[in-house]
């Protein structure tokens, strides 16, 4: 145990290594850069809650920085490959996740419908931190009894903050997946409930016919009570009593722009 320290010295700095920079790295483990020069340069051991953030953004656990280098190089070289195999868009999530961090939690979620056309689709989302990740999952329950459809939607993908912007990309579950992509404008400075922006996907009720259209989400808070976060889901008239007013007039007289439309 007396080699701890000079280990996790030893292994942080080589970690470090395999990073484009510090800098981004501390955007992922949400500690700030004179800080985590200390850990680097004046050997100050971090914290038990921000060795568990270091160790997490390299897939690793905290003892394994206690390892003797040798092991420690090899363990997170081992660890580390699959992820540089992945794809060209891992240093995209979760961008700025200190600045991502409010933003996190449960949210009511509504955005003009082709599917529906000229109706308000209600669903939920919850956007989490895991392993150094923003995960999002957005849930859909519509229930038509007119056309006699019942549809269940399950979305999950990542988050990401970039330029001052919320980016999200979410995949459906089921036999034939497809993307969904929203850009929300954060918070801002003394409001801190709705979060603005454009939702984009393609629409099962009409020829998967791709469309833009506006979206806005309701804060609820870390946690929530998943029970009316579910019942609330469904379709609405643009009217309707049940939408907030600041829905309301976000959504008034908003058409979905579609690729039909484009062509025109």
């Amino acid at each position: 145990m007396h080699d701890a320290p000079v280990n996790f010295l030893a292994n942080l700095k080589f970690a470090c290594s395999t990073r484009r920079s510090i800098s981004d790295l501390c955007r992922v483990v949400g500690v700030n850069r004179q800080q985590f020069n200390r850990y680097l340069n004046a050997g100050t051991l971090p914290s038990a809650h921000n060795r568990l953030r270091i160790a997490a953004a390299f897939g690793l656990d905290p003892a394994d920085f206690n390892l003797a280098p040798h092991a420690f190089q090899r363990k997170l070289t081992e660890k580390s490959r699959p992820a540089m195999d992945a794809g060209p868009l891992d240093d995209a999530f979760p961008g700025d996740l200190r600045a991502l961090r409010p933003h996190l939690g449960f949210y009511q979620t509504w955005h003009v419908s082709l599917s529906w056309r000229g109706q308000v689709v209600c669903s939920c989302a919850h956007m989490r931190e895991k392993d150094g990740q923003v995960v999002v999952t957005t849930l859909e329950r519509i229930f038509d009894p007119e056309r006699g459809i019942s549809q269940r939607s399950r979305y999950v993908g990542l988050a990401a903050y970039q330029r001052q912007r919320i980016f999200l990309t979410e995949l459906t579950r089921g036999e034939a997946p497809t993307f969904g992509q929203t850009i929300l404008m954060p918070f801002e400075l003394h409001q801190r409930r709705y979060l603005r922006g454009l939702t984009m996907g393609i629409s099962w009720r009409n020829n998967n016919m791709p469309y833009a259209t506006r979206t806005i989400w309701r804060h609820l808070g870390l946690t929530a009570n998943k029970r009316s976060l579910l019942s609330a889901c469904g379709v609405y008239a643009p009217a309707s009593a049940s939408l907030p007013s600041a829905v309301a007039s976000f959504l008034a007289d908003v058409l979905p722009f579609t690729a039909a439309t484009a062509a025109l």
